[in-house]
C-alpha cells in the first residue's frame, strides 16, 4: 500500500540535515548551558549562536528572541503577560484563531475581566479593515491578536496592515505565525508587530521548540518562573539539541525558499485544476484555491459527497495510506466540528465533507494522481 503524507500543516517530516545536527549535538554537547565550565560555554553558545541567526532572519536584536516549547507557549506568554502585567484592557481578535489564541482568551475573559471582542469576516474568512479600525479607536489599552496564515483554511492577513492599524491607534498586536514562519519572510523592521509566535516543525523542524518574539522595551513578564534562562523569560533548562534543530531547519527553509515555495505552488496549482477537472462540484474553503489570498502549503476543500459517506471519507482515505485532515490536529477528537468553517460554510455545506490537504517539499504530482484515483470511489 502507498504511504502518502498531505498533512505538513499538522506537522512536517524532518530534513535530514536537521537529524544529522541535532544528533551531533546531543553526542557533543550534553554540558548545562548554565554552568560556568568550559561544557556549559560551549552548550551555551550554540543557544546564542541560534538567537543571531533567528534574529537575523526576522531583522530585529537577538535580544528580542526568547525560545519557548512551541507556539501555544508562546501565544499564551504574550497574551497572559499583556493582560497581567501590562495593562491590556480589551483583546481584539477573531473567530477563526487557533485555539492557542481563542482558548487564551477565553481564560483571560474569565481571570482579568478582560473585554474582548470579535472582528468582523467577510464570506471567506477575511478580516473587515474598517471594522478592526472601529474596534481600535476606543480609549482603553488595546491588543491586536490576529494569525498571519490561518491553519485550517491557508487565508492570508495583511500583517502589515494590521500592525500599521495598532500603531496609529497606539495598541499592540500579537501575531500567531505558526504557519507562515519559515514559508514567508518577515521584516519586523517593516512590519509592527510586537509580539510573535514561531514552532520548528511546521517548516522541518522538532517538536517541542519554537520561540517567541518581544519587542524591545515592551515590559513583557515571565509565564514560567525559576531560574534565568532566556534573560529571565522563561525558567528551565534550555533543550539545547531543539533549538539547534530549530536553526538547522530554519536556515534550510530560508537558503531554499524560492526553489522550494515554486515547486510547492505548483504542486497545488496541480492539485486544484485535477479535482476541479474530475470533480465539477468540488468547492474550496475560503480562499484557499488563491494563490495570492492564502498560502501556497494549505488546500482546504469541501467535497460533493452525500452526507452519508462524509463521515467516513477520512477513515477510508486513511485506510488507503493516505495522510490528511479534517482541520487543525488539535481539535483531534472533538465532536464541534471545525469553528473555522462553521464561520463561513453554509449550513448545507457543514454537512458535507470539508478536507485539508497540506503541501511540502517532499510531495510529488505522482501523489497528487494517487489522490484523485481514491477519491473516484467515493465521489
Amino acid at each position: 500500500m502507498k504511504s502518502i503524507y498531505f498533512d505538513s500543516a499538522a506537522t512536517t517530516q524532518l530534513r535530514e540535515e536537521v537529524v544529522t545536527r541535532m544528533t551531533d549535538v546531543m553526542r557533543e554537547y550534553y554540558g548545562n548551558p548554565s554552568s560556568t565550565h568550559s561544557f556549559g560555554r560551549s552548550a551555551k553558545s550554540l543557544i546564542e549562536n541560534t538567537r543571531k541567526t533567528v534574529a537575523k532572519y526576522l531583522n530585529v536584536s537577538s535580544g528580542e528572541i526568547v525560545f519557548t516549547s512551541g507556539g501555544t507557549e508562546a501565544d499564551n506568554l504574550a497574551l497572559r503577560s499583556a493582560v497581567r502585567d501590562l495593562g491590556v484592557k480589551k483583546i481584539i481578535t477573531s473567530r477563526i484563531e487557533h485555539h492557542a489564541v481563542l482558548h487564551t482568551v477565553e481564560q483571560l475573559e474569565k481571570e482579568y475581566n478582560v473585554i474582548v471582542e470579535y472582528v468582523d469576516l467577510d464570506s471567506e474568512g477575511h478580516v473587515n479593515y474598517t471594522h478592526l479600525e472601529d474596534l481600535l479607536s476606543t480609549p482603553e489599552k488595546k491588543l491586536v491578536s490576529l494569525m498571519h496564515v490561518n491553519n485550517e483554511i491557508g487565508n492570508l492577513l495583511d500583517i502589515k496592515r494590521v500592525g500599521d492599524l495598532c500603531k496609529a491607534n497606539k495598541s499592540l498586536f500579537h501575531s500567531d505565525t505558526v504557519q507562515s514562519f519559515g514559508h514567508y519572510e518577515i521584516d519586523l523592521q517593516d512590519i509592527n508587530i510586537d509580539f510573535m509566535a514561531v514552532s520548528a516543525h511546521k517548516f522541518h523542524g522538532p517538536k517541542g521548540i519554537g520561540f517567541s518574539f518581544i519587542r524591545k522595551n515592551s515590559g513583557l513578564k515571565p509565564l514560567i518562573y525559576g531560574g534565568e534562562q532566556e534573560r529571565g523569560y522563561r525558567a528551565g533548562t534550555e533543550s539545547i539539541h531543539n533549538i539547534v534543530g530549530l536553526e538547522e531547519a530554519l536556515k534550510q527553509s530560508f537558503d531554499n525558499l524560492e526553489t522550494e515555495s515554486t515547486y510547492i505552488k505548483e504542486l497545488k496549482k496541480y492539485f486544484i485544476k485535477s479535482l476541479s477537472e474530475t470533480f465539477p462540484g468540488v468547492s474550496y474553503n475560503g480562499s484557499s484555491a488563491d494563490l495570492e489570498k492564502s498560502s501556497y502549503t494549505v488546500l482546504s476543500v469541501c467535497l460533493p459527497v452525500a452526507p452519508e459517506k462524509a463521515s467516513i471519507l477520512l477513515f477510508q482515505l486513511d485506510l488507503k495510506g493516505i495522510a490528511c485532515s479534517k482541520g487543525s490536529a488539535c481539535q483531534s477528537g472533538s465532536t464541534k466540528g471545525s469553528h473555522v468553517l462553521a464561520e463561513i460554510l453554509s449550513e448545507e455545506n457543514m454537512k458535507k465533507p470539508s478536507i485539508r490537504f497540506s503541501f511540502s517539499k517532499y510531495n510529488t504530482k505522482e501523489e497528487i494522481d494517487y489522490v484523485i484515483e481514491v477519491l473516484k470511489e467515493f465521489l
